[in-house]
């Protein structure tokens, strides 16, 4: 009986000390491996965007030129439509807390769909430069607009495969997982747009 009782302490402390080996990763939300990875690709944009603040400095009347050929517009519609995707991603978590899975595969659906149509609009976009002559190797600022947003557009698409992953094999640590990679995604988003269409 003893015995039992301590067992069942023993692996009840081994499980503690699984769940905080994390250290403050394990008081976020979802599992902590996404966590790391969500750190290391902000590290990886931060550097991106390092470099088009130098390739700025360096060369702004080029860059400036450059920029005013992007479709502010379409990047603006994206800016929307990513951050409306976001808020759907985090209405699928409550949903999923609170055990509607109808409502959390609804709300799943509904990020996914925005996410497509933001692939749409940069399709669209790439297209417009590329008839333009605007290529990647035209010049620094259409190398890193096209490394960073092509970059960016891949995460979009690995963030569709993960959404529509975790809302079939769900639970609550899954969905969070996964709305936290797609809130990266978004928040990458949300620096890109103006470093590359607006800063001057």
């Amino acid at each position: 009986m003893h015995g039992d009782k301590d067992r069942g302490k023993a692996a009840e402390a081994a499980e503690h000390s699984l769940d905080t080996g994390w250290g403050p990763l394990s008081e976020l939300p979802g599992n902590p491996m996404m966590w790391l990875l969500i750190i290391s690709e902000l590290l990886i944009f931060g550097v991106g965007f390092v470099a088009f603040a130098v390739a700025f400095v360096r060369d702004p009347e080029v860059f400036r030129a450059s920029q005013d050929t992007l479709n502010r517009l379409a990047g603006a519609i994206n800016t929307m439509v990513l951050l409306t995707s976001g808020m759907f991603a985090a209405l699928a978590v409550r949903a999923e807390a609170e055990g509607g899975t109808g409502r959390m595969r609804l709300f799943v659906a509904l990020a996914i769909a925005l996410g497509v149509v933001f692939l749409g609009v940069k399709a669209v976009e790439y297209s417009a430069e590329l008839a333009a002559g605007h290529t990647i190797d035209a010049n620094t600022f259409y190398a890193l607009y096209w490394l960073l947003t092509g970059f960016h557009a891949l995460h979009v698409v690995l963030g569709i495969v993960i959404l529509a992953i975790v809302a079939i094999w769900h639970s609550l640590e899954n969905l969070e997982t996964g709305a936290a990679f797609w809130h990266m995604v978004d928040l990458i988003w949300v620096i890109l747009f103006p470093v590359a269409y607006l800063l001057r």
